[in-house]
């Protein structure tokens, strides 16, 4: 008998005397008690708001991202701890790879996101600095920084490691500490792979906190720097999004919820072709991974009208071909629904949709004692005139097949569900997949298009990566979660700070321009990432460009257009007074300017950025250039990046090119 813990204010509760018991959906026997313990919710939020938060905020970007590098390599090496328990939930390996090494994925993508995306500092800059006043002295930016509260998690029982590990690697990572509260069917899996977290003792205290159970008057005691993220059924969601004190204070309340998703086959995919295949093989994937218990499960399959036929056939076939069983078994291709309850609950919404749509096959279950169904397959045939299918979701192995009239009724059906988490699209018709797009995509969180190009590579309909952002609109909550950075920022509070040019510089550590210049002891590139500081600049002599210049590099490198050979012909252009230097020319002589050519701490020039011309530089011009450090970025354990602001200026001082320049610059010297 299994007895996950709840995890508060740094020590482990075991379940109360009113603990549930938990029946297993694969042997129907008792394998669990949980919940029942009497925590003190205030405690928690004071215990993560004055430890966990401030630990949190004092690190970095970049040392949140290693501490998740870290964390996600510990629970990858004792993740078949986690394996050996997954059947219990009633899922088979396969199903747990999605929920278990999913979720350790999810944490080492956010991390390596966050050393790549995110500044090694505090504060995290969202767009170009607005020049507010007219001489530049009065400037503003958007930063974002972490909430100074605490992150309520509550999660479904169909992804009991996933949905916990993808809610707290973008919190974590923008610095918040997190209470976790699992769904009871499953919790026993989520706390084992929590119990990880905490044995690692590569997070702070009170970073994390685990709740098995009710959260009893925890949403009660939230306040403006807290947030909320929900994932489970609409009407939980709408019982907690109503929670007064959450509408009182404001509370960030991320909501990702079920949804009716569809799954469309383009009239140019002929039977028994590689996007008709596809289709079918996805679909039998999403009717059967997690026994169909998935927020993202197809379960409107919507193909034209001439092909209904054709599918149903493939698709019966294939799913009469599914062994269902003890999930343990590695034979067996489908497992068991997560309960009893939620067996009942299947099949009470599939006896409403078979007042509009006809079986075709499934509608059974097997001879075995456990929360078993077989997959099913309906079909409809006037899905205009129906509203079940529309409206409601058998969250189980069941899809139902929709026959369309052309790709415009595609996408009208397919929107039908009033917002859905994924929609997707079988096509290899370009034009096909920008009609459905631009009909279909202000309905649908993911457009997923596939065909054979595609495939090889993809990931499946079902599949939230945490690079793309995961919820939609309406019915399916109208929220979002991952998309890489973006799931950070839920976590962040958008702020604009207004100031002169010294003032933003110090905040966001990055140097703007009209701010403070410094001049370092030596060459900038003779000093080492950690000698370099933010600001550091020199000013180089000025050099003529030659008509021998222009007509050398002409030649050279084999650009002979006209505005640097033909002065009549650059003349005639609006943009050009007579022959110019090339802009290419020009960033080569700003090199030959700045750089420091001995050996020393600079490795390599990495790249530019932001490359602009506002002034064409003429024959007998000479240009200078300012070369400022802009910000500093770890990279290694060995070397950092460092951006400068390379500003080309003439003889009159008006600026004719601006750059950003990218190097790696080790940290100490060799």
């Amino acid at each position: 008998m299994l007895k996950p813990e709840s995890y508060a204010c740094g020590q482990w509760i075991a379940p109360g005397a009113d603990a549930q018991t938990i029946i297993g959906p694969v042997s129907a026997q008792p394998i669990a008690q949980a919940g029942g313990a009497a925590l003190d919710f205030g405690a928690m939020l004071d215990w993560a708001r004055a430890h966990g938060g401030p630990a949190l905020r004092a690190m970095t970007f970049h040392q949140r991202a290693k501490m998740l590098k870290a964390l996600a390599g510990y629970l990858d090496a004792r993740k078949e701890e986690l394996y050996a328990i997954n059947p219990l939930t009633g899922a088979t390996r396969r199903d747990g790879w999605v929920d278990i090494d999913g979720g350790i994925g999810t944490m080492f993508l956010f991390a390596a996101k966050g050393r790549r995306e995110m500044p090694d500092g505090h504060v995290y800059i969202d767009g170009e600095v607005e020049q507010l006043g007219r001489k530049g002295g009065f400037l503003g930016q958007h930063i974002a920084v972490p909430l100074q509260g605490a992150a309520v998690h509550i999660n479904a029982f169909n992804f009991p490691v996933w949905g916990m590990l993808e809610k707290l690697a973008p919190a974590l990572l923008a610095g918040v500490p997190c209470i976790v509260k699992p769904a009871t069917q499953t919790c026993y899996l989520t706390e084992a792979c929590f119990r990880m977290i905490i044995e690692s003792g590569l997070l702070p205290d009170g970073a994390v906190q685990l709740v098995i159970g009710r959260t009893g008057d925890l949403l009660d005691r939230l306040g403006a720097q807290d947030a909320v993220a929900f994932t489970g059924s609409a009407d939980t969601a709408l019982l907690l999004r109503g929670n007064q004190n959450l509408l009182r204070h404001s509370v960030r309340f991320t909501s990702e919820q079920d949804s009716l998703n569809a799954a469309i086959l383009g009239p140019d995919a002929d039977a028994g072709g590689p996007e008709f295949d596809l289709f079918v093989t996805e679909a039998v994937t999403e009717i059967t991974t997690k026994a169909g218990q998935k927020c993202t499960a197809m379960r409107r399959l919507i193909v034209p009208q001439a092909r209904l036929d054709d599918v149903a056939q493939a698709l019966s076939a294939r799913l009469a071909e599914v062994t269902v069983g003890d999930p343990a078994d590695a034979a067996m291709r489908m497992g068991a629904l997560a309960s009893h309850a939620a067996r009942d609950d299947v099949l009470d919404r599939l006896a409403r949709l078979k007042a509009e749509a006809r079986v075709l096959c499934g509608d059974t279950a097997p001879d075995l004692p456990g929360a078993f169904l077989n997959p099913t397959l309906l079909t409809c045939d006037d899905p205009d005139a129906a509203s079940a299918v529309h409206e409601i979701e058998a969250f189980g192995p069941v899809a139902t097949l929709l026959p369309c009239r052309d790709t415009a009724h595609a996408a009208q059906l397919a929107n039908a569900s009033g917002g859905s988490l994924v929609a997707s699209l079988f096509t290899k018709d370009a034009g096909v997949a920008r009609d459905v797009t631009l009909a279909s995509a202000a309905h649908h969180g993911r457009l997923y298009i596939m065909n054979r190009t595609a495939a090889p590579e993809a990931t499946g309909h079902g599949s939230p990566l945490p690079h793309m952002i995961h919820g939609g609109p309406g019915r399916a909550g109208g929220g979002e979660e991952l998309g890489g950075i973006r799931g950070v920022l839920h976590y962040m509070q958008r702020t604009a700070i207004q100031g002169s040019p010294d003032m933003l510089s110090a905040i966001t550590e990055t140097w703007i321009k009209g701010s403070a210049e410094v001049t370092g002891p030596d060459h900038p590139f003779q000093r080492t990432f950690r000698e370099i500081a933010i600001g550091e600049t020199i000013h180089t002599p000025a050099r003529t460009v030659t008509l021998e210049d222009i007509e050398h590099f002409a030649r050279f490198t084999g650009d002979t257009f006209y505005a640097h050979m033909d002065d009549e012909a650059a003349r005639a252009n609006p943009f050009f007074p007579g022959r110019v230097a090339h802009g290419y020319l020009l960033l080569s002589f700003a090199a030959g300017l700045f750089v420091q050519p001995d050996p020393g701490p600079v490795l390599a020039n990495t790249g530019l950025n932001a490359l602009s011309f506002q002034k064409p530089v003429s024959p007998g011009d000479s240009i200078a250039v300012r070369l400022t450090c802009k910000r500093k970025t770890a990279r290694t354990d060995s070397y950092g990046e460092v951006a400068w602001n390379a500003t080309l200026t003439n003889q009159e001082g008006a600026q004719v090119a601006e750059y950003e320049l990218l190097t790696m610059v080790a940290y100490d010297r060799a």
